[in-house]
């Protein structure tokens, strides 16, 4: 029990030494801080508005002299045209199975795969760890030949499979390395505790291992959710057929060689960022803890 609330202290230590030093600086530090933050959230927010705005206004109007963010004349025209004139829920639905079952897949493997480097030393385990840390040197460009050579050998080409795979193989080993760090930090006796007791290493693994690690998993599982939800490159290559295109895809419709639907394309990036703004809600308590505490502790 110790232990374990060793590891819950430890875990909000980082932003707990930020807020003491915050709080025991002067009232001008503070407004200095509130001020740089205020700032910050305006431009990361100027982009969003600004692209609500288009979505706002009828007949695919990107300029406009107005600078209301909800223009005179605004109509929800273009959300209806996309909803139910285009086929954005079928990119949608595409999207979130490929997305997800990369999720799934990266998270389940970089999880069992960092969990027996991190506990168990054997023969070329830092020679495969290093390894493993070089393919992510490899830009992404250069991966796309091969992968795509593969799954059409493979008759993968224009399937769920093929991309999932692809994806996979790009992000899996950062995700053993943020796992491994991770599991580092909670201490061995507590599985060592259990196994006295009878409990299989399976058993340690599910019930007190990854409960605690539950930051660390949080950041893999968007990593890999953000890693294969953006991309268009790989997807562009690798899916041709209408029925199987992901969001991006879609959206690239939307340009023609004389026109592009600014109002429809505005419309339906605002819906795509829903999702992943949900998810960042969701797993944001996870977030500072997972990414920070994990980097802590070396090999």
């Amino acid at each position: 029990m110790e232990d374990t609330l060793v590891v819950r202290r430890k875990r909000s230590l980082p932003v707990r030494l930020l807020m003491a030093r915050i709080e025991g600086e002067s009232i001008w530090f503070r407004l200095l801080v509130n001020i740089i933050l205020i700032a910050a959230c305006v431009i990361a927010l100027y982009p969003a508005l600004r692209i609500l705005a288009v979505s706002l206004r009828p007949h695919d109007r990107l300029l406009s002299t107005s600078l209301a963010i909800i223009p005179p004349d605004a109509t929800l025209g273009n959300y209806h045209s996309v909803l139910f004139e285009k086929d954005f829920p079928l990119w949608i639905w595409n999207s979130l199975l490929i997305t997800i079952s990369t999720s799934i897949m990266g998270l389940i493997l970089s999880a069992t795969s960092a969990y027996a480097f991190s506990r168990w030393r054997f023969h070329g385990r830092s020679g495969f760890l290093i390894f493993l840390l070089t393919t992510q040197m490899i830009p992404a460009a250069m991966m796309m030949v091969p992968l795509y050579i593969i799954a059409a050998r493979l008759g993968l080409i224009n399937t769920y499979t093929g991309l999932v795979l692809s994806y996979s193989v790009s992000s899996i080993p950062f995700s053993i390395w943020i796992m491994k760090g991770y599991y580092d930090t909670i201490p061995s006796s507590l599985e060592e505790a259990a196994m006295i007791d009878g409990a299989s290493r399976m058993y340690t693994l599910y019930r007190i291992v990854l409960p605690l690690a539950a930051p660390a998993l949080a950041v893999v599982f968007l990593f890999n959710f953000m890693n294969s939800w953006n991309d268009f490159l790989l997807a562009r290559i690798m899916l041709q057929r209408p029925a199987v295109l992901t969001w991006p895809l879609g959206l690239q419709s939307l340009q023609q060689q004389f026109q592009t639907q600014w109002g429809a394309y505005a419309a339906a990036s605002i819906l795509i960022s829903i999702p992943v703004g949900g998810l960042f809600l969701f797993t944001s308590k996870w977030l500072v803890s997972g990414l920070t505490l994990g980097s802590v502790k070396g090999d």
